[in-house]
C-alpha cells in the first residue's frame, strides 16, 4: 500500500519561503511530482523529479521553486521562494510508480497573504 504524506504548508507573507515535504511509504521508486489546486481552478503541475533526479518545472515555478528528493528517506521536497499571493493553493504530492500507477497525498495548504 503506497501512502504519501505532505507537510510544511502554512501561512506566509508575500516574498517569503516555505519548504514542503512529501514522505512516501510502500514504494519509493518512480517519478515524484508536486501539483497544486487553487479554489475554483484545475489542479496543475508545479514540478516533477524522476528517480534519477531529472527535473521539470511549470513556467510559474521556474527560478523560484526547487524540487529535490532523498531516496534514502523516501522523501521529496519543494523549496518555494519569493512566494506570491497567486501561489496560494493546496499542494499535492504525486508518485508515479514504475508500473505507471499514480498515487496522491492528501494535500497541504499554502496561503500567501499579508
Amino acid at each position: 500500500q503506497v501512502q504519501l504524506v505532505e507537510s510544511g504548508g502554512g501561512l506566509v507573507q508575500p516574498g517569503g519561503s516555505l519548504r514542503l515535504s512529501c514522505a512516501a511509504s510502500g514504494s519509493s521508486f518512480g517519478s515524484l511530482g508536486w501539483y497544486r489546486q487553487a479554489p475554483g481552478k484545475q489542479r496543475e503541475l508545479v514540478a516533477t523529479i524522476s528517480n534519477s533526479g531529472n527535473t521539470n518545472y511549470a513556467n510559474s515555478a521556474k527560478g523560484r521553486f526547487s524540487i529535490s528528493r532523498d531516496n534514502t528517506k523516501n522523501t521529496a521536497y519543494l523549496q518555494m521562494n519569493s512566494l506570491k499571493p497567486e501561489d496560494t493553493a493546496v499542494y499535492y504530492c504525486k508518485l508515479r510508480s514504475t508500473m505507471g500507477l499514480d498515487y496522491w497525498g492528501q494535500g497541504t495548504q499554502v496561503t500567501v497573504s499579508s
